[in-house]
């Protein structure tokens, strides 16, 4: 049972410290609120329209194909650092990497994913 004392150590740990900081957290925080501090912070500007207007799916793609863009150039540093030691093997797996991509990219831009307006 010895050996278990540090699992449930860090088990009390995680279940006690959340626990006490809501509960502290709740007696501290202030409990009056208003209208004004109710309100949306727009830099002292009166808040314009509703707050939970909806977006065009647009925005959502695009984000995600600069994320996969993204990744892609972060695979492409290490590859083109340790491009001799890869060989013949790594330069045919970037192209394969690299082919996949593009054919994402195409078709991205066939669907008219890449169009802002």
């Amino acid at each position: 049972m010895v050996e278990y004392a540090p699992i449930l150590i860090f088990l009390a740990v995680a279940t006690v410290f959340p626990v006490a900081a809501l509960v502290i957290a709740r007696l501290l925080r202030p409990s009056r609120y208003n209208k004004v501090k109710s309100e949306a912070y727009e830099c002292g500007v009166p808040p314009s329209g509703e707050a939970r207007a909806r977006y065009p799916v647009r925005f959502y793609v695009i984000a995600v194909l600069f994320v996969v863009f993204d990744v892609e150039t972060i695979f492409l540093f290490p590859w083109a650092a340790r491009y001799r030691a890869l060989g013949l093997f790594g330069f045919v797996e970037m192209l394969v990497f690299l082919g996949i991509l593009i054919v994402g990219y195409a078709y991205a831009w066939r669907k008219g994913a890449l169009e802002w307006v």
